[in-house]
């Protein structure tokens, strides 16, 4: 996907510190790292794909690039319309509100995320009236087209959220973000709070969207069914960092990273005597700590085939035929993937 082609996003050693603070005095005692170094590129028009477990700093990660939340270090480059490079951590506000257009998020919770006391027109209209400096006739006009984009009659655009259902408004959520015409969206967990059936019906909504307006994704789910359904690259992150990255097909095929393996071990299969019979990875113990991250490689504590080494050098990412992988023994290492009718279509 990524081919030759310069990449919209392009993150450098992106750190999400938080101070621990103890005492009387409040002095910082230690950080929580919950972002911790992480250098990636993003294509237009790809769907990157970024998975790990609850706690790994995925959220973070996605909030940061839209500065929600400010990071404590590193690059965000980004390639503005006339093709300039704008490192966005190091804006004011005044200077990043220009770009708020064109880097927007769909968020977790459809529930939490709409204002209960605003009407759906107010809803989306917000962003037309702040970006594109839209007249009231214009805007209405504007959102009852992209309630019909995504699915949904633009009558509703009087209501309010509680007239809706999940799937319902989970779409209120992302004609929201597409409204001020976006090059990057960040979709932060955005199926996981509905059923099934629903779930499928948004991701086809999102890659028909994509195709559409020339979306490019960062995709962040646990899910990796999900992942493997709508991603063209796949992330693996962990405490922090990502262990793994490169195409879905190789992610799913042959992982290189053992904490990769033992994530796909939770993707359902389609034989279940095949299921039982499979050597598993046995993962012992919890998510690493961030703010107490181990010496060496943090996943270490968690896996099967940690030696001497692991336990005392941090491995760097190495490049292993076009995919990067943070293991010491990657290239040794014969791991198991799951077949390409595993997932969840």
């Amino acid at each position: 996907m990524s081919g030759a082609r310069a990449p919209l996003l392009r993150v450098e050693d992106l750190r999400v510190h938080y101070p621990i603070r103890a005492g009387l005095l409040q002095r910082i005692v230690g950080q929580v790292r919950a972002v911790d170094g992480i250098t990636l590129s993003i294509f237009p028009g790809e769907t990157l794909g970024l998975v790990g477990e609850s706690g790994c700093g995925k959220t973070t990660f996605g909030q940061a690039l839209v500065r929600v939340v400010e990071p404590t270090g590193g690059e965000i480059m980004f390639t503005g319309d006339n093709g300039q490079k704008i490192d966005l951590t190091h804006l004011r506000e005044s200077e990043l509100r220009r770009y708020r257009s064109e880097i927007r998020m769909i968020f977790q919770d459809p529930f939490a995320s709409l204002n209960p006391r605003r009407r759906v027109i107010d809803l989306i209209g917000e962003s037309l009236r702040n970006f594109r400096r839209l007249s009231e006739p214009e805007v209405e006009h504007t959102v009852a087209e992209l309630l019909r984009k995504v699915g949904l009659r633009p009558e509703y655009l009087t209501r309010y959220p509680y007239a809706f259902s999940g799937g319902e408004r989970q779409r209120i959520g992302i004609a929201r973000a597409l409204a001020v015409h976006p090059k990057l969206v960040v979709a932060d967990e955005c199926v996981s709070a509905l059923d099934v059936s629903v779930q499928a019906q948004t991701l086809n909504l999102l890659q028909d969207l994509q195709e559409e307006f020339s979306l490019t994704y960062l995709f962040i789910s646990h899910d990796l069914s999900v992942v493997e359904y709508i991603a063209d690259r796949v992330a693996v992150m962990y405490a922090g960092r990502v262990v793994e990255l490169a195409a879905t097909e190789e992610i799913f095929a042959r992982p290189r990273h053992p904490y990769t393996a033992a994530l796909l071990e939770a993707v359902p299969r389609p034989d279940p005597k095949a299921a039982r019979s499979a050597k598993r990875i046995r993962l012992k113990g919890e998510v690493v700590d961030p703010a107490n991250r181990p010496p060496g490689c943090a996943f270490h504590t968690r896996c099967p085939y940690a030696a001497e080494i692991c336990r005392s050098v941090d491995p760097m990412p190495q490049n292993l035929a076009g995919r990067e992988v943070a293991c010491h023994f990657a290239d040794q290492l014969e791991l198991k993937g799951v077949s390409a009718d595993a997932a969840i279509r």
